[in-house]
């Protein structure tokens, strides 16, 4: 009899523990389904808006609806599930509803393309030989190769430098203004201009064409009026032509590295600086000893994104002088390679190489920015 007793308990266990298991697999396969149900919904619709022939004004406000809608309604339905599941599987799969989506954008559009360019980067410049490392060995051992990575360094130690120290300069001083506001939207304002827009009008600036010429440039009137000749400033000066581009870079990052640094300046406590003064603290002991130590995390931060800006620069060059002169970088040279010369293992090789330089640079500044409170 409790023999009996015991095997329909046992039982009892068994069936509890199979209905438990399908149901948790069962959900969990819901899901997964339902979520990647609604994708391929949306993604139709995708195709649909893409090949409609409707107005375009239609198509936009509809597009605009169908996304955000259709993300939202994503997102509630794939919550929703994860949630009638038990609630240690609710715990570990949450997470991935709301940075799933994310994770595989990045993945297939960063991931996923970087390991292909690297692949292809092992490659003859049409792709149809395996040559190893042949196209780096190229790189870091050409002359015109090696006079890009001479460029980046001095885009990287002129640029980065002076950005910063402007901006800090005059975040300092427009601090102490009365017209603050005024000064720093005018620092600020060529933050509002395109990189290829600003090329332009430091073209218009170095501008040369003749002695008697009515359209030379700004820069080369004022020389002519010194009493020299007119200058090819971006062509003739090699390698300091590159110094005239890193110019137009400063003006155009200076506003961007004043603002973060006055923001973090008017953090530091009034009280610190009042007692220094007290105590007999000059001005410039109070922003070496106080002001640099207080806001390092900023500046820390604002080096770092300056220094990748330089280190990805393009626009400038290709509008100022297209590479020519002794002034290509990393960038214009993968553009040249890839796409004008068509050696597709040579420029991918430089694409890798810009990644390869890129990355230390973001990973000190995520490591900085874990480490300290930088605004």
């Amino acid at each position: 009899m409790q023999k009996a007793t015991d095997m329909q308990t046992m039982d009892a266990k068994s069936s509890t523990v199979i209905e438990w298991f399908t149901s948790a697999i069962g959900r969990l396969i819901i899901s997964l389904i339902v979520p990647g149900i609604t994708f391929l919904v949306l993604w139709q619709g995708f195709i649909f808006l893409r090949e409609s022939d409707a107005p375009k004004v239609v198509i936009a406000v509809v597009a605009i609806i169908w996304g955000v809608g259709g993300i939202a309604i994503l997102y509630v339905v794939s919550n929703w599930l994860i949630e009638q599941m038990p609630a240690h599987w609710t715990r570990r799969l949450q997470p991935f509803v709301f940075i799933g989506p994310a994770m595989a954008i990045l993945a297939w559009y960063l991931a996923i393309h970087t390991f292909r360019t690297l692949w292809i980067s092992f490659y003859n410049r049409d792709g149809t030989e395996l040559v190893w490392l042949q196209n780096y060995a190229t790189i870091f051992t050409d002359r015109l190769m090696l006079e890009t990575f001479r460029n980046n360094l001095l885009w990287i130690l002129f640029g980065a430098t002076f950005s910063v120290v402007f901006g800090l300069l005059i975040a300092v001083l427009a601090d102490r203004s009365r017209f603050e506001t005024f000064a720093k939207s005018l620092i600020f304002l060529p933050m509002a201009i395109s990189m290829v827009g600003a090329g332009v009008i430091w073209n218009f600036i170095y501008e040369v064409k003749g002695v008697a010429d009515p359209q030379i440039g700004l820069l080369n009137a004022i020389w002519v009026g010194l009493g020299g000749q007119p200058q090819a400033w971006t062509a003739l000066l090699q390698p300091w032509n590159n110094l005239f581009l890193i110019v137009i870079v400063v003006w155009l990052q200076t506003g961007f590295a004043m603002v973060l640094f006055s923001a973090a300046i008017k953090g530091i406590p009034g009280e610190m600086i009042e007692a220094a003064r007290v105590d007999g603290a000059t001005e410039i002991q109070i922003f070496f000893r106080i002001m640099i130590p207080y806001i390092m995390g900023t500046i820390i931060t604002v080096s770092t994104t300056v220094v990748i800006f330089t280190l990805k620069i393009f626009d400038v060059i290709m509008v100022m002088t297209g590479g020519q002169f002794g002034t290509h970088v990393i960038a214009t040279q993968f553009y040249r390679q890839y796409f004008t010369n068509r050696n597709f293992g040579l420029g991918s090789a430089f694409a890798i190489i810009l990644l390869l330089a890129v990355i230390p640079v973001m990973i000190y500044n995520l490591k900085q920015f874990s480490e300290r409170e930088a605004f």
